[in-house]
């Protein structure tokens, strides 16, 4: 008999169910393409029913892949995106469309909470900005544009928990999920009903989910759920936690002096407070950490998603049947056969927006300009990217002073690209062991939850690890850096191009 845990991840693009031991190898891993539902311009959401088949599909395939005996498993945790929204009723099926964090349909709601002044007040409240895809700014969005929904609405949710629901029937959600959801008083660990009645919500705080740690069992998996997905009825389902909490704890972030940095579809930078939030220079999230403190974070969707693109349109021409492992490693061989040589073309990753709106692009090439130079700006402009995101994070006299880097993500699997990371933001970056982050993370609550750990810290202690260390190269850093200004110049410049062209 062994003793194994399963982590569903059910991200951006993908939803995963990894199965690990209580080291935290991963045994096995089904992945599924998430379908997004573009109905209207700036509208991006989810089928909430086929995301939990998906997941269902998923960790019947890992359980059969790896032949693993569903008795040997221990329990079963969850983590998902944050913010966004999934609406319930009584039976927890969905009454419209899930939201994803990516939705921009809310963009006039933030603008006029900040214009009369509450957006401001419900900053200090939640400690953390307002934007368009927070689940607390998209029940503003729905109250005024899809009254009918608050009525058939019993409780409010978020991505994992949704699934979780399909996996036993509980309908609560965690610290984390609901900090990053701008529904949390961080400071105190409770609902900010104070902001929802200053934004006119008080009629959805009812609906609001029970609140719990990640690393508590609230429920047995159902007999429907063990047949569709082949784990045994009863199998213990453990909370969970938010994607970006789960890569922190995956990614072995203990102490202030280590910092959480995810480069996947979105540009992920964040830092760990251990007294109190952050709260000079708001984040754009702020939630609980389950291993203690706050974690404060900046994102935009300004990452490796956009090298998947020029791979998968421009080098692959769009075609289904290419090699995209090999495009990978021509594009690394490019990027380290260029590294520690100077070059003036730069590339800015806003294929799926920008923070000041300035279009994505190219500057700075001629016709000298080749294939390696091409890529190597591409994987400069996207850590600029990020490193827009990290100094913003690490503004004020609340900010933390981090000593090294946890890189994970997809450029994470590219060592010349995890050496770019290191030199560019002059800090060593540190590479930890696996791959599927969020599933690693979220399983680890199930280990500590079922008796396979005594605690949360020493699952992390057990089940996480280094894989590689990258130092700072002082030569190529000063070349990306002195680079560095007139990027955010540039970046400014096409900004206010792209408003007057829109004027």
């Amino acid at each position: 008999m062994g003793a194994y845990v399963i982590g569903i991840d059910a991200g951006g693009t993908m939803t995963k169910a990894a199965l690990f031991d209580l080291k935290g190898r991963e045994l096995a891993c089904a992945r599924s393409r998430n379908v997004m539902i573009f109905s209207q311009p700036t509208w991006t959401e989810r089928d909430a029913d086929a995301m939990w088949h998906a997941a269902a599909s998923a960790v019947r395939e890992v359980l059969e892949t790896s032949g693993t005996a569903p008795g040997d498993i221990l329990g079963i945790s969850l983590s998902g995106y944050g913010s966004g929204l999934y609406l319930l009723d009584r039976e927890g099926n969905p009454v419209r469309p899930g939201i994803v964090s990516t939705d921009g349909r809310a963009v006039n709601i933030v603008n006029r909470w900040y214009d009369d002044g509450r957006g401001a007040e419900i900053e200090t409240m939640i400690q953390q900005r307002l934007w368009w895809a927070q689940s607390l700014v998209l029940l503003g969005w729905l109250q005024e544009n899809e009254p009918e929904v608050l009525d058939r609405t019993y409780r409010v949710s978020f991505c994992k928990d949704f699934l979780r629901g399909r996996l036993c029937g509980d309908l609560s959600t965690d610290y984390s999920d609901a900090g990053a959801a701008g529904l949390l008083d961080c400071a105190s660990r409770t609902y900010a009903t104070d902001a929802l009645k200053l934004a006119g919500l008080d009629a959805w705080i009812p609906k609001l989910p029970e609140l719990g740690l990640s690393e508590e069992t609230v429920g047995g998996v159902s007999k429907a759920a063990a047949e569709v997905t082949g784990l045994l009825e009863g199998t213990p389902v453990v909370r969970g936690v938010v994607d970006m909490g789960a890569s922190a704890m995956a990614s072995r972030v203990t102490r202030p002096e280590e910092m959480s940095i995810v480069a996947g579809t979105f540009s992920i930078a964040t830092t760990l407070h251990a007294e109190k939030p952050k709260t000079d220079a708001m984040p754009i999230l702020q939630f609980p950490y389950p291993l203690g403190g706050w974690l404060a974070v900046e994102a935009s969707p300004t990452s490796a998603s956009n090298l998947e693109w020029v791979v998968r349109t421009v080098l692959a021409q769009g075609g289904e049947d290419a090699d995209l492992d090999a495009l990978y490693e021509r594009v690394n061989a490019a990027v380290q056969r260029h590294a520690g040589r100077p070059f003036d073309t730069m590339f800015f990753p806003y294929l799926y927006g920008s923070p000041d709106g300035a279009p994505a692009g190219f500057l700075g090439m001629n016709a000298q300009t080749g294939f390696d130079e091409t890529m190597a700006a591409v994987f400069e402009g996207i850590v600029f990217a990020h490193k827009n995101d990290i100094d913003t994070v690490l503004t004020g006299p609340d900010a933390a002073h981090p000593q090294v880097i946890r890189l994970s993500g997809g450029a994470s699997r590219s060592a010349i690209w995890s050496e770019m990371f290191a030199d560019i933001l002059n800090l060593p970056v540190e590479v930890p062991v696996g791959s599927e982050f969020g599933a690693l993370g979220t399983a680890i609550c199930a280990a500590a939850a079922t008796g396979g750990h005594a605690s949360l810290p020493e699952a992390v202690e057990a089940m996480t690890g280094i894989a590689r260390r990258h130092e700072v190269h002082p030569d190529r850093g000063d070349l990306h850096r002195a680079k560095y200004p007139r990027y955010r110049a540039l970046s400014a410049a096409l900004a206010g191009c792209e408003e007057m062209a829109h004027a």
